[in-house]
């Protein structure tokens, strides 16, 4: 599969996206329409901010649309007036409706970054290191309507020789690895060479959707415990402690015998410095 291709529609929103659609780029693959989140507030100022998908898709020249809603935005009509082989879903944000699913062809394709039936759910990278999961993995799933049970195409697991390691090096690591998978199965799949097998269910587990509250750490605690949500929550929520009654955000730490040090933190209210 070289070139644009007409009928791949793409749903994806961040960063894990884009990694995602670069791996499939590629491979010679581009999609016809993205489908990407509205631009949001961001930062201090509050500036009207857009998804990184929707500066990918500016870039390459790909149209793309921003509903606000996946039931009722008039945008939708330029996906279900269209005709689609396949969706691919990447980190888009939002459960797409029966409708969606089943109006291509081949009806969706997602990019998880687990081994599924493991670590379902909101945060599988951030539950994957706080779980100390040493092979890690992504999955290529056909979805349905429930969360991550669909049929699984495709997966690769990865041993990491430095482990554990920052949410963001994971997500990256996941998400091209995905690409790259996702390009190799999706040919195989839409000529029917490649059956996509049931989840076994019975073992699945289940990650959270993480809180901002989740970031604190007790610094009395098992050191290396601590250094795994210092390394899954390195970006949100970040980590931080109390001391005499105030907040102090952790920005960097090592592991160290065992023992969790903070090396830099930012006192709040004050400018970053040294522990």
């Amino acid at each position: 599969m070289k070139g644009r291709h007409n009928r791949i529609v793409f749903y994806g929103t961040p960063r894990f996206a884009v990694y995602v659609l670069e791996e499939l780029e590629r491979a010679g693959i581009l999609p016809a329409l993205i489908v990407t989140a509205p631009d949001r507030p961001k930062g201090r100022g509050l500036a009207l901010t857009p998804p990184p998908v929707k500066d990918w898709a500016i870039v390459r020249g790909i149209p793309y649309i921003q509903p606000t809603s996946l039931k009722n935005d008039p945008a939708l009509d330029a996906l279900l007036n269209s005709e689609w082989d396949i969706a691919i879903v990447a980190a888009y944000g939002k459960i797409l409706p029966d409708a969606l699913l089943t109006h291509p062809t081949h009806g969706a394709l997602n990019v998880h970054p687990s081994l599924l039936p493991k670590f379902r759910g909101a945060a599988p990278i951030e539950g994957q290191i706080l779980a100390d999961e040493r092979t890690v993995g992504v999955s290529i799933m056909k979805l349905d309507t429930e969360m991550d049970h669909g049929p699984v195409l495709a997966q690769a697991s990865i041993t990491l020789d430095e482990w554990p390691i920052r949410a963001r090096d994971l997500e990256e690591l996941l998400a091209r690895e995905g690409g790259t998978l996702l390009a190799e199965s999706l040919e195989p799949f839409l000529n029917g060479a490649l059956v996509p097998t049931e989840q076994d269910h019975a073992v699945a587990t289940y990650t959270k959707k993480i809180k901002k509250e989740d970031g604190e750490l007790d610094l009395n605690a098992d050191g290396y415990q601590n250094y795994l949500k210092y390394c899954a929550y390195d970006e949100w929520p970040g980590t931080f402690f109390f001391k005499d009654g105030v907040r102090i955000k952790i920005t960097e730490a090592e592991l160290k015998n065992g023992l969790f040090k903070p090396l830099r933190v930012i006192p709040e209210g004050k400018k970053e410095r040294e522990w």
